[in-house]
């Protein structure tokens, strides 16, 4: 099936909700990337573990499919990167860019390496860009430019991958009608932004002149968009995590605040900087109109925090709960929070670690899920929730679920 549509464009740039019918998302399938990890270069590179890349793209392939058949238009991150390199002089400038971010090669090796790429296709510099360059693939070249090729001269890449492109949630995040480029906390990830960037410039799907810039990738505060849930067109979450911190909170909250967005509220949500917590999303997901999940090891750590205008600056206020927070920001008499593993302690770490509560709502109370979290997803459907379930053996082993692994443009509004 072929997702990408290039001839059939939509106004594109909506997100007021969590919930509302997913029209259209941007994907990354797994490639050649997740193939040059290795056990010496996994942490560097934020994996537990290899995972079985075949296995990958066939259980992501059908995740592409599930979202598809609901009528969500799938786009392919390298397909519009491709596109937009089709331009001599963005290709030019994106070269030099992701050759820039390569600390380890020398200003006589980064030369020779551009002029190298830039031999290629729009479509083999695109896979580069994510798939990285090893030095096996260009045996011919002259290694001793520097005494930075000798020093670290059995390191075998001069381009890294970019493996954690798949969750395609945290470079980027549509909020109403722009999007905030994320400033990732770890290097491993900082050219996952760099490429969202020029594909919003240079790409006629993001019609970037009726939409803005909320954050900006080059800003030195963290923020990721496994952190941020659009839970209304009044209120924005952030989590307040490993990743993000509370001066990118406050950044993006004075530029929505300033802005004709209709935002009125950011709830900074702190949860603990924990690997295992990692974003908001991965302990705490909205699923529907009144409906949450979370993970219960974590409903007594949060804390909340309410941050809104205050003559061009903010008003931040302590909160006294998150469940009293939820219900004023949302006008609600009362809200569900549905605890992933059905409350029990040792099936919710258990399945909190295989991402059960990290769904994706693709309409109100219709989630996708892994199939593998059968205690969450049963009690999901419990509560009266239609559940979507997927296979994500190989796809977990990055430590990501279906709301990580997608990143939404368009929602109908509530």
């Amino acid at each position: 099936m072929k997702y990408m549509c290039a001839d059939r464009r939509e106004s594109f740039l909506n997100v007021t909700s969590e919930i509302g019918k997913l029209k259209a998302v941007l994907l990354h399938k797994p490639g050649s990337e997740l193939e040059k990890l290795t056990p010496d270069y996994l942490s560097q590179l934020l994996f537990d573990d290899i995972p079985w890349l075949k296995k990958m793209r066939i259980e992501h392939d059908e995740f592409a499919d599930v979202l598809s058949q609901r009528g969500t238009q799938v786009y392919y991150v390298d397909k519009l990167l491709t596109e937009v390199l089709q331009n001599v002089e963005v290709k030019s400038k994106f070269v030099n860019e992701l050759l820039a971010d390569c600390l380890g090669n020398s200003q006589e090796l980064n030369q020779v390496l551009f002029e190298h790429i830039m031999s290629m296709s729009a479509e083999k510099v695109s896979e580069i860009a994510i798939s990285g360059l090893s030095k096996k693939e260009l045996p011919e070249m002259n290694r001793a430019l520097s005494l930075m090729d000798h020093v670290y001269g059995d390191y075998p890449l001069y381009i890294n991958p970019i493996p954690n492109l798949y969750f395609m949630r945290d470079p980027a995040a549509v909020l109403a009608q722009g999007i905030s480029i994320n400033s990732m906390h770890t290097d491993a990830r900082r050219r996952e932004p760099m490429i969202i960037k020029y594909i919003y410039e240079y790409n006629p799907l993001f019609k970037k002149d009726d939409s803005q810039i909320w954050y900006d990738h080059k800003v030195p505060y963290s923020i990721e968009g496994g952190d941020i849930l659009m839970l209304s067109k009044e209120t924005v979450a952030i989590g307040c995590s490993q990743r993000t911190s509370a001066n990118g909170i406050e950044h993006i909250a004075k530029k929505l605040f300033a802005a004709d967005t209709g935002i009125k509220e950011v709830l900074a949500v702190q949860i603990p900087p924990l690997r295992a917590f990692m974003h908001l999303d991965t302990v705490f997901t909205m699923i529907d109109h009144d409906k949450f999940t979370i993970y219960p090891g974590i409903q007594d750590r949060v804390r909340v925090y309410s941050l809104k205008p205050n003559n061009g600056g903010l008003k931040v206020n302590a909160e006294d709960s998150l469940v009293e927070t939820l219900k004023r920001s949302l006008k609600l008499p009362a809200v569900d929070l549905i605890q992933s593993g059905g409350g029990d302690p040792i099936t919710a770490a258990r399945e909190q670690w295989n991402d059960s509560t990290n769904t994706l709502a693709i309409a109100p109370g219709v989630v996708v899920t892994y199939g593998r979290n059968e205690v969450s997803n049963e009690v999901l459907r419990s509560h009266g929730m239609e559940v979507l379930e997927i296979d994500g053996s190989e796809l977990v082993r990055g430590r990501g679920g279906p709301r990580c692994m997608s990143m939404p443009l368009v929602r109908e509004d509530l």
